[in-house]
């Protein structure tokens, strides 16, 4: 189902995939400042955890939805998510409330740490943080990462140019590190190297049994 959703920044488009059999989670996803929710990772979790009882959301933030080419800046993007968690949250159906975990790829995972505490998430999924720009370990942003206050759950690909997980500093006993195999910013390998979606779907299946 897909549905637009009015925020400060324009319309977020979400597209909500139902858990199938009792639902213990809801995860909502947002996409990268380089792409939308077709980021071959999104739909890997989009289709294999409903099959865990994981309802999964996938939000479009407005510039996307507009058809624009440049992400808008992180202020905007965290007032648009916002609007979305308060509009998930209002329309809460009548089998009840679900722990809600947010998280999305690359900037969408900077998003649900730097916002995951305010809208009432029990978890934040970081999938390819970019823990720094190419070419720039000075400039981290480990701080909006290790300061989520949420157990928080990250996957990183092992040739990431915005951050391999061995330039991650020490994280708080809430959060856990995955370190893939191989895998870019995209968690796209080379064709000697074994791909990881698998992987990352095992990893986060698993990371959500132990919480719920």
């Amino acid at each position: 189902m897909t549905t637009l959703v009015q925020t400060p920044a324009g319309d977020a488009r979400l597209t909500c995939i139902g858990a199938q059999g009792p639902r213990r989670a809801k995860l909502v996803l947002g996409h990268g400042a380089g792409g939308g929710i077709e980021a071959a990772d999104l739909q890997a979790l989009a289709a294999a955890l409903p099959a865990h009882g994981v309802e999964v959301v996938l939000v479009e933030q407005p510039w996307r939805v507009a058809g624009k080419r440049i992400a808008a800046a992180p202020k905007t993007l965290d007032v648009a998510w916002h609007a979305v968690l308060e509009h998930l949250h209002e329309r809460q159906d009548a089998s009840g409330t679900a722990p809600l975990i947010v998280g999305g790829r690359s900037a969408g995972a900077r998003v649900a740490c730097r916002t995951g505490a305010a809208t009432g998430a029990a978890a934040v999924l970081a999938l390819a943080f970019p823990l720094h720009p190419p070419g720039k370990p000075e400039k981290t942003r480990a701080d909006e990462l290790t300061g989520s206050g949420l157990p928080t759950l990250i996957i990183q690909g092992a040739t990431d140019p915005f951050g391999s997980a061995a330039e991650f500093p020490p994280l708080p006993g809430t959060h856990r590190l995955v370190a893939l195999p191989a895998g870019n910013h995209e968690f796209a390998v080379r064709k000697d190297q074994a791909p990881v979606l698998d992987t990352i779907v095992d990893a986060v299946a698993e990371w959500i049994s132990t919480l719920f």
